[in-house]
Order: C-alpha cells, then structure tokens, then sequence
C-alpha cells in the first residue's frame, strides 16, 4: 500500500524521542486524511502548538523544529504527541517535574521510560516565564482572549454564506482562509491544557495532606459549562420531545436510517416543533462528531441522523436519567467539599490560601480547555463544510462518489481538481480511500523512543487478542469519577454504533470524544481502554455523575460483551461479576 503519495511521517530526531499516542488519540483516534493533515494540522493546529510553546510557555524556538515542531508529527499515517519537549518544559516549571507530566498523560501505563536529566533541559529564561504564567493560572485568571475567541468562531459560524453560491475557488478560499485562526485558536487550547492540569494537582496534594485524597475528585466534578458535555444535555431535551410524542416516537420506532428526511417531510405539529430544536442543535453544535478533527469524516451537521441515532439511544432511558439533575448534585457535593476543607485549613493560611486558589483555577481552566476545543472545532467545521460543496460537485460531475472524498487529495491536487488539470481523480480517491482502510487496520505502537519499523510490519488491530476475563477478576486503571456501579457490560467500538446500550448498562469502549458523550447519559458506568486525569472520559463523566475508570488496558477486548460487572470510580477497579 505504498505505491500512492500520502502524508510524509516525520524525521525522528533523537534529541527528542519519546512519542506516544496518549491523549493525540482522542484528536485523530484514525489516521488523518491527506487534506486534513496537509490543510488544517501542517499549517495550523501543530504550527499554533509551536506558537504556545515560544511566545506562551517559555521554549528557545531552536528548541523545536520551525516546519515540523516535534509537539505533535506523523509516523506510519498515525498522529503522535512528541513527549520529550513536554516532559522539560514540565521539569523547567516551579513546582511542576517530568513524573508530574506522565501521570498527567500515561496514568502510568508500564510501557513509559523514565525521565532522564540532561544537560540542555535547564533553562532559567524558561522558568521565569513559567513563574508569571503560573501567577495568571493561580492569581488573575483572565480568560478574556479564549471569551474573544469564542465570539469569532460564532461569527463564523453565524455569518457563513450561502455556500451553494460560491464557486469553487471561492469555496477553497473560504477553507483556506480559516488556517490561520485555527493556529492562534490550538495556541490558546494548548495554554488552557497546560493551565487546567495545575489547580487539580494542588487539590490533589492538599487533600492527600489533610487525609481525604478521595475528596480531590468531587472538587473537580459538577464544574458546569463544560462544552465537551454540553451536547448530552442539547440531546436529552431533544430525546424528551420524542418520549412526550407518540407521532415522534412512531417516527423513531420505524428506524433512525433517513430519519432526517422523515421528519423533515412531516407537518405534524410535534414534528415541526421538534425539527426546530434539531436545527437549533445544529447550528450550535454541528461541527461535533466523530473523529470531529479530521474534515474527512462527517460531522453531525454534515449527517444529522447520527445526532438521531443517539437521541434515539435517550429516550428509552427513564426521566430520573436526567443529566441535569446529576450535575446539579455533583455540583452541590464539590461545593460542600470544598467549604468543609477550606476550613479545616484554617490554622495554616498559606495551605488555605492555595487550596481556594487551586479551586478557583480548576474550575476557570477545566471549562476553559473545553471551550478552547469547542472553539476550534468549530472553525474546522467551517472548512470542512465549504470542502464538503467542492466534492458534492465533483460528485456530479461523476469524479467522485462521496463529498468527503475530496478530503483524500492534498492541497495541491484540490487547485486541480478545481482548475481540472488533476488527471482521474475518481482513481485517485479511490486507492487512497483503499490506503485509508488499510492504515485503519492496523495496530500502531502505543509508545517509541526510536525510529519505529515501517508500517508494513504493524500488526493488525485486534490480532494480539487479550486473555478474556473470568468471573471474580479485577481490571484495574485510573479512577476518572466517583461512585460505584453494577450493571451489563456493552462494548462499543464505535459511537455511531452503540448496539444494545441501555439504561443502566455500563459502557466499555476503546477511547471517547465529545460525539460519545451522548451515550454516557443512558449508562451507569464507563469504562475506558486508555485515558488520563483531563482525558474527555473523565471530564464528561464527572460533569454528568457518572462513575468512570479510564486506562484499563485492553478494556474492550478482556471484557465479554454482555458481562456483569462493577465498576468503582474511587479504586479505579472493575470486576467481573457474572459472564453473560
């Protein structure tokens, strides 16, 4: 599969060595397409990474590469997060180390090296800078740029012109000209990361202190204004239309395949009305979806009946279900929490004075890395529905059979698709689709700190099958949410197929982004192959007050679907209790 032009993987560069698909693989859990790497990651989201890292976080630019800075780089078709970089702007932060950076992003998977010193990762011109930045996540807080942020992708979201009236040039241009503010928005998502993981390290350590190191995770949850977490409570609204209508619910009985266009062709009342929230939903939330980050595949605008598919999944869950009511109750217990040891902090004011600080800090930047992401998956939505036109003609013209496969040609070839000097280009997209599937079939290495063998002698994914669990086993991983839950185990290996999934069932599945949450709601617990503390598992399921396990190592493939088994958020441990 190596006889078509794709994406160039990065040099490795041995001053620089770790890498690893922690956390990038809830960016691009699949390989990138060619347009989406080569449009939206080159030149903008790893550029804008390399942007915080200089003029934000305190690294010499000679530190990283200046066109492929060795944050985030390709190897094999698959994303890797370069850690090395990470791990010394970690050891160069006042109070912050290397280990402090790998709980934070491999929850102590067995397969991390450790940290070694050299001499090169001091640098006092770096620590300086940290100790201001560290003032701003602890002291002041502003958020005024992410708020301005948040305005412009509104706006351009709010103000989109009709696209079926532009040309193609004038559509690509449109695309094109989103690149820059994705750069300066995956800066500023880059800053919140960075800024969330503070407070909840000093919350965990004054906890630890007074003797109550489970409290740590209750004064994280029920933060509200989450957005990752937003779209579960847009969807159980819509679910409660359906549930309350016995024409939506006919409508919904019969399948959720073109049940779009079913509902759009309907006149009824409670079907117009419901239409309406749809749109709504839409236009507020439509640049979600799977594997939302990459143009190449459908958001919910672009398929709406994937959004119908998981309100279908909700309404069969009861109203006692209510995502509002379990963040209003985590909310009420972080508060209680928090007062309680703020008091007990009375007698040494500098450990009271940092434990409020850390409060405040957590619950300014855990929303804040959301919203950050919100704010660029939003303008990635507006380049991908502007390429999405430029392949809806080409598919009428019989050059294509999908509008997204526009998204498998490189930058260069879209200028000649549109100029029509690209020669076949049906051929085309369809050998690299065919490349697509097979990089989708295999098993990248998880962790390298060499170069990595060509992709060729990969694995395929799901050939190196796991030991399947027995009754009484206990799969241990990172406590993500509090609380304990027993309930069937229902394996999910991708949302847009959640199978069986009911109301108290527990939901396994191999990572999550924001277009699983919905599915988070109907269940009792989560469990999760991989993960980390700000893993989107763990911030939703804390949002929603649902008990949650993250890095449970071949979760999906160890557990029987259809299992019994018990899930407890504080231990981070999941049992097997009966096999189905």
């Amino acid at each position: 599969m190596t006889d078509i032009r794709w994406i160039e993987d990065n040099v490795f560069n041995p001053k620089l060595p770790l890498w690893t698909r922690a956390n990038v693989g809830e960016v691009l859990p699949d390989p990138p397409s060619p347009l989406a790497w080569d449009l939206v990651f080159e030149t903008g989201s790893v550029l804008g990474w390399r942007d915080c890292m200089i003029n934000r976080l305190g690294i010499a630019p000679d530190e990283v590469d200046e066109a492929r800075p060795e944050v985030m780089g390709l190897f094999g078709g698959y994303a890797y997060l370069g850690t090395t970089i990470l791990r010394v702007w970690a050891e160069r932060t006042p109070g912050f180390c290397a280990d402090d950076l790998d709980a934070a992003y491999f929850a102590g998977h067995p397969d991390v090296p450790p940290y070694v010193a050299e001499r090169w990762h001091e640098n006092a011109a770096t620590t300086e800078v940290m100790t201001g930045w560290l003032g701003w996540v602890m002291g002041d807080r502003s958020q005024d740029e992410l708020e301005a942020d948040r305005r412009r992708t509104r706006a351009a979201r709010d103000e989109r012109p009709d696209l079926s009236a532009l040309t193609d040039v004038e559509l690509f241009e449109r695309a094109r000209s989103f690149v820059p503010m994705i750069r300066d928005l995956f800066n500023q998502h880059i800053n919140q990361s960075g800024a969330a993981s503070i407070g909840p390290g000093v919350i965990g350590a004054v906890c630890a202190a007074v003797g109550n190191p489970g409290a740590s995770m209750h004064l994280i949850a029920g933060i509200g204004g989450v957005d990752s977490a937003a779209p579960s409570f847009a969807m159980w609204d819509l679910s409660r239309e359906v549930v309350k209508s016995e024409t939506l619910t006919d409508l919904f009985d019969g399948g959720t395949t073109g049940l779009t266009s079913r509902i759009r062709e309907s006149s009824h009342p409670d079907v117009v009305e419901f239409v309406g929230s749809l749109d709504a939903f839409l236009v507020e939330f439509g640049s979600r979806g799977p594997n939302e980050w990459d143009v190449h595949s459908p958001s919910w605008e672009c398929d709406p009946d994937l959004v119908l598919a998981l309100v279908d999944r909700m309404r069969g869950a009861e109203d006692t279900a209510d995502p509002h009511r379990e963040q209003a109750a985590r909310q009420a217990e972080r508060e209680r929490l928090g007062t309680e040891i703020t008091e007990a902090l009375a007698g040494d004011a500098e450990a009271q004075g940092q434990f409020v600080a850390a409060l405040a800090s957590s619950a300014t930047f855990l929303p804040g890395r959301e919203r950050s992401k919100t704010n660029v998956i939003r303008v990635i939505g507006e380049v991908r529905m502007a390429l999405w036109e430029i392949g809806r003609r080409a598919v009428e013209r019989g050059e294509m059979d999908r509008d997204s496969d526009v998204c498998l040609l490189f930058v260069d070839e879209v200028e000649r698709l549109i100029d029509g000097s690209l020669d076949g280009p049906h051929d085309l997209v369809e050998r690299r689709l065919a490349h697509l599937h097979w990089l989708e079939g295999l098993q990248p290495p998880f962790i390298f700190t060499e170069p990595p063998p060509p992709n060729t002698e990969w694995p395929e994914r799901g050939s190196n099958t796991a030991d399947v669990s027995a009754v009484g086993d206990v799969l241990t991983g990172l406590p993500g949410c509090p609380g304990s839950a027993r309930g069937r185990a229902v394996v999910v290996l991708h949302p847009s197929d959640p199978g069986d999934l009911g109301q108290g069932d527990i939901l396994v599945a191999p990572m999550t982004d924001p277009s699983w949450t919905p599915l988070f709601v109907p269940a009792a617990a989560v469990v999760v192959d991989v993960g980390a503390p700000l893993s989107h598992a763990i911030i939703v399921s804390r949002e929603l007050g649902i008990p949650c396990v993250v890095s449970v190592n071949e979760a999906t493939e160890r557990i029987p679907n259809g299992a019994t088994i018990e899930v407890n958020g504080e231990t981070g441990t999941v049992t097997v209790v009966a096999l189905p």
